[in-house]
């Protein structure tokens, strides 16, 4: 059963600006965490895999119902790759407290993430979903 959808879409160039200003390292080490950094510095175009982080974050603020409200913080939200190299979130702090408020008793949430970045936008889709939980 699917419990939340978001989708967002973030232009490189506004990422890029941001990042690029005065304050910017300041915003990339509000919003984003160590482990995103470090990937997206690794780059040959660290702005690309900014925006892509950015609107996964966004999608998942809009799937969890709550935007970036309600003790949910940037940085609770974090995008990382399984062993296969898909992506996921990995939720800490008020998101993972969002997280499981809105999934039912006896089931488990899964979090499903595409995203793309292709000049000029970024694009993630997330959707959260619950499974009933196997028996112990």
């Amino acid at each position: 059963m699917i419990v939340g959808t978001g989708v967002d879409l973030c232009e490189v160039d506004r990422i890029k600006k941001a990042i690029t200003s005065s304050h910017g390292r300041r915003l990339v080490e509000r919003v984003f965490t160590a482990r995103e950094i470090a990937y997206a510095e690794r780059k040959a175009n660290p702005f690309e895999r900014y925006a892509a982080r950015f609107a996964a974050k966004e999608a998942c603020a809009k799937a969890l119902g709550t935007g970036l409200k309600h003790g949910v913080f940037w940085r609770d939200m974090g995008v990382v790759n399984l062993p296969t190299g898909q992506p996921t979130m990995k939720l800490t702090g008020g998101a993972a407290r969002r997280l499981e408020a809105i999934t039912p008793k006896g089931t488990e949430a899964q979090i499903a993430l595409t995203i793309t970045d292709e000049y000029p936008v970024a694009q993630a889709v997330v959707i959260i979903s619950v499974v009933t939980k196997a028996s112990q």
